[in-house]
């Protein structure tokens, strides 16, 4: 079968599909190698309610060699860049077989939103996040689903995102409150946290030092 063939017959076979959730959109009707993919996230886990966008590109040698896959909604993830949208999955590399489908690899993507992999991370400082505080992860995962993933939830009476910016970053909001009590821009607060990979000072054993190392890069910032 050829390419054209073979994808044709994805497209048809997932449009009859109603059970899946997942949807594939031709980008340009006359081009079958540049498509869109949806899926809703998965119940039960920071992403449920946000629907997540993803760009498909289709190689030459299709089936036989993978489609290339990335989240163009942005998702906060160990498995998936926060900045480009790459995805670290085996079958979209050397695990991929001609018997997968576009359909049953955007379904293993909704399935890596369900059970992430942070040992094997595409995203490290989120991984590093994953494993140090679950619960922390957890949250900012749900508010970056709630503005990237659900039509940009707004505060409609401001038109402003209902999270921090602190928040999209998994950092506790009470550190970036005591140096900006110390006169410091909350910008390059933010920015010097996730540089150092700083989410909070609660239980750190040597707090004292970490403040003082945060405040000397702080001061070398605001120079």
């Amino acid at each position: 079968m050829s390419r054209v063939k073979r994808i044709a017959k994805e497209l048809e076979e997932c449009r009859q599909d109603k059970q899946s959730g997942v949807t594939l959109i031709l980008n340009n009707d006359n081009d079958l190698t540049h498509l869109t993919g949806y899926f809703q996230g998965p119940p039960g886990t920071p992403y449920q309610g946000g629907t997540f966008q993803v760009a498909i590109d289709i190689p030459n040698e299709y089936p036989f060699k993978p489609p290339q896959m990335k989240f163009t909604t942005k998702v906060y993830h160990p498995n998936i860049s926060s900045v480009t949208g790459a995805i670290c999955l085996n079958i979209l590399k050397d695990k991929w077989t001609p018997v997968l489908t576009l359909k049953s690899t955007l379904i293993s993507l909704q399935l890596l939103l369900q059970s992430p992999e942070p040992n094997d991370p595409q995203d490290a400082e989120v991984a590093k996040h994953y494993l140090s505080n679950k619960k922390g992860f957890e949250e900012t995962a749900a508010y970056w689903t709630k503005l990237y993933a659900n039509n940009g939830n707004t505060d409609e009476s401001s038109g402003t995102p209902l999270v921090s910016d602190s928040a999209l970053y998994g950092i506790d909001e009470e550190i970036v409150t005591q140096f900006e009590n110390m006169g410091f821009p909350r910008d390059k607060i933010i920015e010097v946290l996730r540089r150092m990979g700083v989410k909070s000072l609660k239980g750190v054993n040597n707090k004292s030092d970490l403040e003082n190392k945060i405040l000397e890069e702080l001061l070398r910032e605001c120079q």
